[in-house]
């Protein structure tokens, strides 16, 4: 993690900006390792592209800074309830020579904040920050890359359990709260479950709720947690008893529109064009228009980041980006199935990193 704040220095070098602002983020988490809350009081990380790094945290947050090693990355600056931290941020750009310059903001910074840096520093242009930091975290290193691997592996754990979960008479909620015992067996945390039966299964971001499984519902189960930091993110589709009519040839479309994206992997090629791997096959077995998202979306620190695998994204794929691949299917009032592993871009080609088979599982 320590080399980090030396790459963004030299990404804000290339792009001609004199400073990146972060707020409480995952940009944060990703620099220094700090987790910090999401409060009205400010919390910023000043990084100047000549310079050294600040962390401005309010003064009884500094105890949770200092706990997570953040101020063995970089000075802390701790401020109390009477001070203005918009002075403490502006005063430390001023001493690094930043004045006038393109101020790079992180790109989920509370408004309040953004306005105040704007009034503070009236010479100085605005940007996202997302122009220095994107390319430093789409591309995962070794490390980060094992850590994927690793996470990968404990929510195909989770999923190889889910199929004695379910059965007629159980509602979604309840194998939610099972599946949620489950994650944490290996996860630091959880960050969503998915348990979509029968018509609920065609609606991809289904809230899990009190409907009773029944024989011949397909269900769709979407779920993702964080251990050591990163990201797991895995569905696969799953039926009571017999599978409803129709059911069987989508399912099969869906396995190999999700393999043929899967092969299309490597680096050079742009990330429309595994979107549009996937959804040809789809579009060809006349589903074209029951695939209503992206292919894909990049992973690590955060569930959903960049690259993002979907039509018009011309981004060259490179080594290291790790994305899902994750194509679906929804009839309304019937069912809908998605197949989703996560991948990640090797020298030449890729890896899968979720390993469980991809055929529809029947439970009883």
């Amino acid at each position: 993690m320590d080399d980090r704040l030396d790459h963004l220095r030299q990404a804000l070098r290339d792009s001609d900006v004199g400073a990146l602002l972060v707020g409480p983020s995952a940009d944060l988490r990703y620099l220094v390792g700090y987790h910090a809350l999401p409060l009205e009081r400010l919390t910023m990380l000043v990084v100047p592209a000549a310079g050294e790094p600040l962390l401005v945290v309010p003064e009884l947050e500094a105890p949770r800074a200092v706990d997570s090693g953040a101020s063995q990355r970089v000075a802390l600056a701790p401020w109390a309830e009477t001070d203005d931290p918009i002075a403490l941020v502006s005063g430390h750009l001023a001493a690094s020579g930043v004045t006038g310059e393109r101020l790079a903001v992180q790109d989920r910074l509370w408004s309040v904040f953004t306005l105040g840096l704007q009034a503070a520093l009236p010479d100085a242009s605005f940007v996202a920050g997302s122009e220095v930091m994107r390319r430093l975290r789409m591309i995962k290193t070794p490390e980060e890359v094992r850590a994927l691997r690793e996470v990968a592996t404990a929510i195909d754990a989770v999923h190889a359990q889910v199929p004695s979960l379910l059965r007629a008479g159980r509602t979604e909620a309840e194998v939610g709260r099972d599946i949620a015992e489950l994650i944490l067996v290996d996860h630091d945390e959880i960050n969503f479950i998915i348990v979509a039966s029968g018509p609920n299964g065609a609606s991809p971001h289904h809230e899990t709720g009190e409907r009773v499984l029944a024989p011949g519902d397909a269900v769709v189960v979407d779920i993702g947690g964080t251990r050591a930091g990163y990201c797991s993110d895995m569905t696969r589709n799953y039926v009571i008893g017999e599978l409803p009519y129709g059911y069987e040839a989508l399912h099969r479309v869906l396995e190999h529109a999700q393999d043929t994206a899967v092969r299309a992997v490597r680096p050079g090629v742009t990330a429309a064009s595994i979107d549009a791997a996937a959804r040809e096959v789809i579009t060809d077995a006349g589903y074209g228009e029951r695939f209503v998202h992206r292919t894909g979306h990049g992973i690590g620190i955060e569930e959903h980041e960049e690259p993002y695998i979907v039509a018009g994204n011309e981004e060259l794929l490179a080594p290291g980006m790790a994305f899902s691949v994750e194509p679906g299917i929804y009839v309304p009032d019937r069912y809908g199935a998605r197949i989703e592993d996560i991948v990640v871009v090797t020298d030449d080609g890729v890896e899968p990193l979720n390993l469980r088979p991809h055929e529809v599982v029947v439970c009883g």
